[in-house]
């Protein structure tokens, strides 16, 4: 019997093996597809089949022929595939692999946060729970927030939840004036605006990208402020050589290998204790955690069947009008 009292299959690695090669069998054997967030460890991201954002990650669960995702990311991450595809396994390395955001919006206070605003229409953030998004209307994410919401009728009265920042940097692009659940991303409140002023002054050559999930005072002086695909596309298509990266210091891995020739500098966190700021439950999943999840085929993500069927009601909606609004293919 498989132990997963620590949340990841705990067995151990014969010795001897290649790791790198052990998994590329199994996904092999199991007919599985192996998608990791950006975020993710450097040698992941190696083994992925499909590397991508929230809403990446969101369209290749609904479309891939596998019946076997192993999602390498964290928790919402997994349960939104599932939710897409319950006809799939799937997969998540670690269950221990949360999220700050989605923790910081219980599901209970929010329903009831949602009763005390009657008549609003609610749009939720990618980064929540199942349960949150079983009372949603819409869900969306840092990449096409703005252009969904831009979507919706100027008169409309909106609930945005749950990342202060986020819903803030929405309001101030589009000029609504939706209310905010008071919710936030542990890593984007983390970065110094002394520190990032620094190493301006320091590479005064660099460009500044920012994450929307950062508060006010870092997207005040960023060059560039977008989703983790947007920086990336940016700093691509950028004709500058020098880049200050605030977001979770995992999309290094796929800068540089896109832009060989460019400097990437991580922005440092507030409380200094190393020069990146990196999300302590993407990094969650490593080589051993995954192989033994192929291996055993565990832990995997279930969902509550009456909480999956309302809350892929706000997923699907949010695809189509990603799809509409000219987002995705």
């Amino acid at each position: 019997m498989v132990n997963l009292d620590k949340g990841y299959v705990d067995a151990p690695i014969p010795e001897g093996i290649d790791l790198k090669e052990e998994i590329l069998r199994l996904k092999k054997e199991r007919h599985a597809v192996i998608m990791a967030h950006y975020y993710q460890r450097e040698e992941i991201q190696q083994l992925a089949d499909h590397i991508g954002d929230s809403l990446a990650l969101a369209q290749l669960a609904a479309k891939v022929e596998e019946p076997v995702i192993v999602l390498c990311g964290v928790h919402f991450m997994g349960e939104t595939a599932k939710i897409l595809c319950p006809e799939k396994t799937v997969i998540v390395p670690d269950i221990n692999a949360g999220c700050s955001l989605a923790d910081s919006c219980p599901a209970p206070e929010f329903k009831k946060f949602v009763e005390a605003h009657p008549g609003h229409t609610v749009v939720s953030y990618v980064n929540t729970s199942a349960a949150v998004k079983a009372v949603t209307d819409v869900v969306v994410t840092s990449g096409n927030a703005r252009e969904i919401i831009g979507a919706l009728p100027e008169d409309e009265k909106i609930i945005f939840g749950p990342d202060r920042n986020l819903g803030n940097y929405i309001n101030g692009l589009t000029g609504r004036h939706m209310v905010l659940w008071d919710g936030a991303c542990h890593v984007h409140e983390q970065f110094s605006i002394e520190k990032l002023l620094q190493l301006k002054k320091e590479n005064g050559d660099a460009q500044i990208l920012v994450h929307p999930e950062c508060p006010k005072p870092i997207r005040m002086i960023a060059d560039k402020v977008g989703s983790t695909q947007a920086l990336l596309n940016y700093a691509v298509e950028s004709d500058c050589d020098k880049f200050i990266v605030a977001t979770e210091s995992g999309i290094l891995f796929k800068m540089r290998e896109k832009c060989p020739g460019k400097t990437f500098i991580p922005a440092p966190p507030e409380d200094g204790k190393c020069a990146c700021n990196e999300c302590n439950f993407m990094k969650l999943i490593t080589l051993e955690k995954l192989y033994n999840s192929l291996r055993y085929m565990q832990p995997e993500i279930t969902v509550d069947k009456r909480v999956a069927k309302a809350a892929v009601k706000p997923i699907e909606r949010m695809l189509t009008m990603s799809r509409d609004l000219g987002l995705i293919k």
